[in-house]
């Protein structure tokens, strides 16, 4: 079967979060006055990752709302027992920093323009509708994709098939007619595969780079790979990096 439709992850995939949360939260952390309680920018930065993290998996296991998740970081993150709306105004503090230093990958407006007429477009985030139709709409590509499916609308999350499978029964196509492209090896890239859709892993060489790759999933360095690997009538795409 000819691959049809392509669902891609938002953040870290075609959005640069790791970038702009990083800058987002030294500005942050800067303007509240936070920052002599580390002894680097970066070990607040990685005390920060390191609490989303593990307040998304809650959310995730369904142990939290979407937005519970958020206020448990602030509070773990300052230790503090914060109201929710203490919590509410810290977090989005941060956000006015965050989404000040927004900007898609430079690789993601070509690969939609290549694949524009040959291939429909959705998304599928492990977050809210509310959070990533906002993203997608300042960053100018929200009316590239049919649907938006996030996690806390759907009560799914990736790296579970059901995630993946309500993409593709929105398409109306079957798992083997759609390609599914994320930054996450396993969340992304397993789950994809395991689900039965063309699983493609965009490797920008970050946090995953020096992990063994998942069986299933085809690695790529680069979108402009994309086209080729999907068989795409177009004369954009490089040969993979990746053996």
């Amino acid at each position: 079967m000819s691959i049809q439709a392509v669902v891609w992850d938002v953040d870290d995939t075609l959005f640069d979060y790791t970038t702009a949360d990083r800058l987002g939260m030294r500005a942050h952390l800067t303007a509240e006055g936070l920052l002599d309680r580390y002894d680097s920018v970066e070990q607040a930065l990685d005390q920060w990752r390191e609490i989303t993290h593990l307040q998304w998996a809650r959310f995730s296991a369904g142990e939290a709302t979407f937005q519970d998740q958020r206020r448990d970081r602030v509070r773990v993150f300052l230790d503090r027992d914060l109201t929710d709306a203490e919590a509410d105004a810290w977090f989005q503090r941060y956000v006015t920093h965050y989404e000040a230093v927004w900007a898609l990958f430079p690789d993601v407006l070509p690969v939609l323009d290549a694949l524009s007429a040959s291939h429909r477009h959705a998304v599928l985030s492990n977050s809210s509708l509310h959070v990533q139709d906002r993203k997608l709409r300042t960053l100018g590509v929200h009316d590239r994709f049919e649907t938006i499916l996030c996690a806390a609308e759907l009560g799914i999350s990736k790296p579970e098939a059901g995630a993946f499978l309500a993409a593709c029964e929105f398409l109306g196509l079957p798992p083997d007619q759609v390609a599914y492209v994320g930054d996450h090896p396993e969340i992304d890239g397993r789950g994809a595969a395991d689900a039965g859709l063309l699983s493609v892993w965009i490797d920008r060489g970050g946090l995953y780079a020096t992990i063994d790759p998942p069986v299933g999933p085809h690695r790529i360095a680069s979108l402009a790979e994309l086209p080729s690997l999907l068989g795409s009538d177009t004369r954009f795409g490089a040969p993979s990096t990746f053996r």
